[in-house]
């Protein structure tokens, strides 16, 4: 079937509905709550909602471990509610995308329930179950892999002598790929959403679908925990390709959908162009993590401030790797971070410059190739709430984990403090402050993550409305700029060309197309001369009230930007 790529004129937004409005007094996030702001969604000028996880969930890692895909988790309401939210989403012209997680179910899945209960049942070939070895009387894990949590990528069947696997938390089994009934299963799970109105989906962990034929050990070095994480054995295999044809072969091309899939950090534009390529790639679009973590937060405990800077030239450097080997071939999505990441603010802007930067990073973002999501609270220029103690970040099942990995390394726990209140993705999961209100309007009862204290201070929705001047009235006026067609049409197919890629303080590049566009932005918290030799016929959008331009060289102050047609 042809279809329309709707997606290429539309901005998205990133909801974590476990943060986002509780209409209950629970203290949890609903659909019910979301559903209340469609309005305000649809005027801030977004038109595609990815909503991360709303299924049946033990809620182990924020609902990505699945108890039952056919169930709304009734944390955030009913299956009914669900259907009023797409049609009523739909009335503004706003798609859905809900997040299908294909690599893992949660333990108290009844696939799982089946599969230790009898080891002759078919759910035992849905999962990736081994006998463990016996070395000197004891038993140990089938192989020597590390899972992302820091423990061992196995876990034991009480009574047994088998193992499962899991590439995460130990609550949630990988299921075995490999199997074609268990494809079978999921490809009956999205016909189901797509058949109810659903506008695709953002695939989960994708990457990690595909595991190593055999399971063989790494012949790489052990880390601390005395496993080994070797992502060539469970990351972006070839295998990944056919599993995904498949799935559009037999699913996705029957529907007028959007498929995005995570395809993590070790992926190269050469093999994603393999699964998003306009010709007969499976997907349309892969997030990669490559734009993100280069102020060297990702494993940086340890390490001194001086070596935790934005290295701009390497942020650039990937943003055009990326374009050079897709845009003529496949569409892309922009996003500064996600759910699992922490807030883009706190990483590559600054909260003494929390408006300037907050308007740079949306400026600079937003007009690149492809198309944009932004994550919840952005608008507002959210940073990472640096709550005061190590138990508070204990609500993200990755902590719980990481935590004492790090104490058994030797680090203290006022070192591992600040690891955390930079680097945790709780960060990016601090509800949203609706007004200054109680915890922030966000609910009425004890929010299931304390909100930071900023919102009590201007950093809210309601405050920012009644300022003409704030972060969500500039990205409510730049979004309309998007959009707008002639801008569209030469960000998606006009040449762009990155100026002064070397310039390790200015993001500059420039579309070559219906109109010649250029963004200029500082990324620094100081002023940085820009030497500026093409004629402006139009300032589209500025973040400061005067330009500082003279004999060709443009004074910029901190995280100064400009859209300007040239």
């Amino acid at each position: 079937m042809e279809h329309k790529q709707w997606w290429l004129d539309g901005v998205g937004y990133i909801i974590y509905p476990q943060s986002f409005l509780d209409s209950n007094g629970d203290g949890f996030g609903d659909l019910n709550g979301l559903r209340s702001k469609l309005d305000y969604l649809r005027d801030l000028g977004v038109n595609i909602l990815w909503i991360c996880p709303i299924f049946d969930s033990p809620m182990d890692d924020g609902g990505y471990d699945v108890r039952d895909y056919y169930k709304v988790n009734p944390l955030y309401g009913s299956n009914e509610d669900l259907d009023c939210l797409i049609r009523e989403a739909h009335e503004r012209g706003i798609r859905i995308l809900l997040d299908l997680t294909l690599n893992h179910t949660s333990i108290e899945h009844e696939w799982f329930k089946k599969a230790v209960a009898d080891p002759n049942c078919e759910e035992r070939g849905y999962y990736i179950i081994r006998k463990g070895k016996r070395e000197n009387g004891k038993l140990l894990p089938p192989n020597n892999w590390e899972s992302f949590f820091f423990t061992s990528a196995w876990e034991n069947i009480e009574g047994t002598d088998d193992f499962y696997l899991h590439l995460f938390s130990p609550k949630m089994p990988d299921v075995d790929w490999s199997n074609p009934k268990l494809r079978e299963r999921y490809h009956e799970i999205a016909r189901h959403y797509l058949d109810r109105g659903v506008d695709g989906f953002r695939l989960d962990a994708i990457a990690h679908i595909a595991k190593a034929p055999g399971l063989p050990d790494s012949t790489k070095a052990p880390d601390s925990t005395g496993f080994v994480p070797d992502t060539d054995m469970y990351s972006n295999r070839p295998e990944v390709l056919d599993y995904l044809r498949e799935f559009n072969e037999l699913v996705f091309s029957h529907y007028d959908c959007l498929t995005v899939g995570e395809a993590g950090g070790c992926i190269s534009p050469e093999q994603a162009l393999k699964l998003v390529n306009k010709k007969d790639g499976p997907i349309n679009m892969v997030f990669n993590f490559d734009c993100v973590w280069q102020n060297g937060a990702w494993d940086s405990i340890g390490k001194n401030p001086e070596e935790r800077q934005l290295d701009l030239v390497n942020l650039k450097k990937n943003f055009l790797r990326w374009y050079e080997v897709c845009h003529k071939q496949a569409d892309m999505p922009l996003y500064w971070c996600n759910h699992d990441h922490p807030r883009v603010l706190s990483q590559y802007g600054s909260k003494d410059y929390r408006t300037e930067s907050a308007k740079c990073l949306l400026i600079t973002l937003l007009f690149l190739y492809g198309t944009p999501f932004i994550y919840q609270g952005e608008e507002i220029g959210m940073a990472n709430p640096a709550y005061p103690s190590i138990e508070d970040y204990f609500a993200d099942a990755g902590e719980r984990c990481e935590v004492p990995a790090l104490r058994k390394q030797g680090y203290s726990d006022a070192a591992i403090l600040d690891n955390l209140q930079r680097t945790s993705r709780l960060s990016g999961r601090s509800p949203i402050p609706w007004n200054h209100n109680e915890n922030g309007g966000f609910t009425s009862g004890t929010p299931w993550l304390k909100l930071g204290e900023e919102y009590k201070h201007g950093i809210n929705v309601l405050d920012e409305m009644n300022d003409p001047w704030s972060i969500i009235n500039f990205y409510q006026y730049a979004i309309l700029k998007r959009r707008l067609p002639d801008i569209n049409e030469t960000v998606l197919n006009g040449e762009l060309q990155i100026i002064d890629i070397e310039n390790p303080d200015i993001f500059c590049y420039l579309h070559d197309g219906t109109e010649k566009l250029m963004v200029v932005s500082n990324f620094r918290p100081y002023e940085v001369k820009f030497d500026f030799y093409w004629r402006i016929k139009d300032v589209v959008l500025h973040n400061y009230d005067s330009v500082l331009l003279d004999n060709h060289t443009f004074t910029l102050r901190p995280f100064e930007s400009f859209l300007l047609k040239v």
